[in-house]
């Protein structure tokens, strides 16, 4: 089962970068990764991550931390009909979805991310199906041409397909955007650029 190894966030400061992560949410460095980007990029970059946890209180938690480390509100985290999230843009221009399933907290607040996933915005959600499909990757959701969810592995990125303007819509921000994507993805799939021009390396690149 292809999946993905690491994401490399493409910044402008590669150290300021590194800080904020590691302070805000405490990440795996050889799950998210940061190197030094001059590439034009203006507008949504047609992406998200975002972090999974346990309750309400790890969101808090996280996005607290995320503020205090730099990063700027997109959505304060609040209630929905699936459970609860926020979202933040980092200082690098990433924007984060931080949320939960639940509703309740069950225990004391932690910054534990159980989950990490890659939210590409496409442009023809079954078209990029089919493409990463072809690319040894195995659909684990599917609805229709609005979202397609991938299986992970363990100890892996998740990646998920969205409508490139229902993703814009879900992190609070506008849907244009031009230039670079400021992201490079890496698992046993690559090397390949897909078709909203996401790039992949292949391990060891």
């Amino acid at each position: 089962m292809n999946s993905i190894d690491s994401v490399t966030l493409e910044v402008a400061d590669p150290d300021a970068a590194a800080r904020f992560y590691a302070d805000a949410f405490a990440l795996d460095p050889a799950r998210v990764r940061v190197r030094a980007s001059d590439a034009p990029s203006t507008g949504f970059r047609g992406f998200t991550l975002s972090l999974v946890v346990s309750q309400p209180g790890d969101v808090d938690a996280l996005q607290a931390a995320a503020l205090d480390a730099g990063a700027t509100t997109l959505k304060p985290a609040a209630k929905s009909l699936w459970g609860y999230g926020g979202v933040v843009r980092a200082p690098d221009g990433t924007v984060w979805q931080l949320a939960t399933s639940s509703k309740k907290d069950t225990g004391p607040a932690t910054r534990d991310v159980d989950e990490i996933v890659l939210l590409l915005g496409v442009e023809d959600v079954r078209a990029s199906k089919q493409f990463y499909v072809e690319r040894g990757l195995a659909v684990g959701k599917s609805f229709g041409g609005k979202y397609v969810e991938f299986t992970t592995a363990p100890d892996t990125v998740k990646l998920s397909l969205y409508k490139r303007r229902g993703l814009a819509k879900v992190a609070g921000v506008a849907p244009d955007g031009t230039g670079s994507h400021r992201l490079t993805v890496t698992g046993p799939a690559g090397p390949f650029t897909d078709p909203d021009g996401f790039v992949w390396e292949a391990d060891g690149q």
